[in-house]
């Protein structure tokens, strides 16, 4: 059991008032996803708890991370669900879409269900973030009717700013996308 604070947050989470404002709208996004395509009581219960927890620990110090995931190579910036899914499973979180979702938010993953899917693109779509407000806008309102193909255009839209960028693309990334065609 997975003993929270008032804001559902595990107890040993690290987040400020910035970071649990965008839970808040990645959260809320899930909820309407939901309920417009009448999931089964469970299903919507693993996407509120992957959009809760996908962030808890990522006001935490790069030491801590590193320590709670073993990991002294990768991205600071891509450690964060690693070790939130490592410290949910210690509490006895068991629901491997849940836990999956939180490990690769930030990379994607071609072995994800609904529950990566939809965590991927409400952290990407939600309101709070500051470019291509309309785009985003407009695809956060067809998830519930065009579910793959709003994943396919977020999987694209995030692989294209990384290529655009210069950013390092990870084989996890690249192996989603192969998966899509």
């Amino acid at each position: 059991m997975i003993r929270t604070d008032s804001n559902g947050l595990p107890e040993w989470s690290c987040v400020g008032n910035k970071r649990l404002a965008h839970i808040e709208r990645v959260v809320s996004l899930l909820r309407a996803w939901g309920a417009a395509m009448r999931l089964p009581a469970d299903e919507a219960r693993a996407w509120i708890d992957a959009g809760t927890w996908h962030d808890a620990l990522r006001d935490s110090p790069e030491e801590e991370l590193r320590k709670i995931t073993g990991d002294s190579t990768s991205p600071f910036g891509l450690l964060h669900g690693p070790a939130a899914a490592i410290r949910l499973a210690e509490d006895g979180e068991k629901r491997r879409d849940v836990l999956d979702a939180i490990r690769y938010h930030t990379i994607g993953s071609p072995n994800w269900g609904r529950t990566g899917k939809a965590l991927y693109m409400a952290d990407y779509l939600e309101p709070g973030r500051k470019f291509l407000h309309e785009d985003r806008f407009f695809l956060a309102a067809q998830v519930p009717h065009s579910f793959d193909e709003v994943f396919r255009q977020v999987v694209r839209f995030r692989l294209d700013w990384s290529v655009r960028e210069g950013n390092h693309i990870f084989p996890e990334t690249v192996e989603l996308w192969n998966s899509l065609r």
